[in-house]
C-alpha cells in the first residue's frame, strides 16, 4: 500500500470543533477506548465530507478496518446533523435578516434509469432535490430534508412548508421562475410579454446571492456524487450545513 500527504481545504477551527463535539459525545455514552482520538476520528470525517474519500481509502489511511471507518463517519454525522437548524429555528434567525433568498439544488447520486423518482428531468441526471435559503451575506442559514430528483422546487418547497412559514412571519423572499404560484411571500421575475427589465435584472442580482450560497454547499466534494443509500443524504446535508454555520 502506496501514502502520500494531502490536505483538506478547511481551518483548524473547524477541526477543534468537530473534536470537541466528538469528544463530548463520548463523555455522555460512558466510551472508553478507541483506535483512534477524537482529533484523528475528526480529520477521518472532514476527510469524507471534504474530500469525497471512500470507507476504503480513509481505512488504509488511518489503518483502521472498514467497518470502522464507516462506524465513526455515520457517529459524527448523526451529532452533527442533530445540530443542525429546524425550519422554525432558522425562521426565528431569518427575521433578523432584511431579506432571504431561496433556492433549490440536485445533487447528483449513483442511480440507474430504472430510477426514475429520482431522475430530474431538469439537470439530466439522478439526484435528490434540497431547498436552501441563504441570508444578504451569502451565508447558508438552513437547508431541506432531501426528496427524490424528480420533485419540482416549487412542490419541494411547498412540501417543506417553505412559503407558509414565509408567509406567516411577512418575510421578504427573493426566488427564481421555478417558484412561480409559491404566494406573495416569495418573489419571482416578471414573466410575460412585457417584461419589466430592470426589475429582472435587479432580482437576478440578489438572487445570485442564494446560488453562490448553494455553491458553497457543493464546495464539499462529496456532495459532487453521492454513493450512499438516499435514506442517509438529508443526514449528510444536515451535518454540512452544520459545519458551515459553526466555522
Amino acid at each position: 500500500m502506496l501514502f502520500h500527504p494531502s490536505g483538506i481545504d478547511l481551518s483548524s477551527r473547524t477541526l477543534r470543533h468537530l473534536s470537541g463535539l466528538l469528544a463530548g459525545h463520548r463523555r455522555r455514552i460512558g466510551s472508553r477506548w478507541r483506535r483512534l482520538t477524537c482529533g484523528r476520528q475528526a480529520l477521518l470525517v472532514l476527510g469524507h465530507l471534504r474530500c469525497g474519500d471512500t470507507y476504503a481509502r480513509l481505512a488504509a489511511g488511518f489503518r483502521i478496518g472498514i467497518a470502522t471507518a464507516y462506524r465513526y463517519i455515520r457517529e459524527a454525522v448523526d451529532l452533527l446533523a442533530a445540530l443542525a437548524p429546524t425550519l422554525e429555528q432558522a425562521m426565528t434567525t431569518v427575521r433578523k435578516k432584511a431579506y432571504v433568498i431561496l433556492d433549490g439544488t440536485v445533487l447528483p447520486i449513483d442511480r440507474i434509469a430504472a430510477d426514475r423518482p429520482y431522475y430530474s428531468g431538469k439537470k439530466k441526471h439522478h439526484g435528490m432535490n434540497v431547498q436552501g435559503r441563504a441570508d444578504p451575506a451569502r451565508r447558508l442559514i438552513w437547508a431541506s430534508d432531501a426528496l427524490p430528483g424528480a420533485t419540482h422546487d416549487l412542490t419541494a418547497a411547498r412540501a417543506h412548508g417553505i412559503p407558509a412559514a414565509l408567509a406567516e412571519s411577512d418575510i421578504k423572499c427573493w426566488a427564481d421562475k421555478a417558484y412561480q404560484g409559491a404566494g406573495p411571500a416569495i418573489r419571482v421575475p416578471i414573466r410575460g410579454k412585457h417584461l419589466r427589465r430592470r426589475h429582472n435584472h435587479d432580482h437576478t442580482k440578489i438572487r445570485s446571492l442564494g446560488e453562490r450560497a448553494m455553491a458553497i454547499l457543493k464546495s464539499w466534494r462529496l456532495l459532487r456524487k453521492l454513493r450512499c443509500s438516499t435514506t442517509r443524504i438529508t443526514a449528510v446535508v444536515r451535518a454540512v450545513v452544520a459545519l458551515e454555520l459553526a466555522t
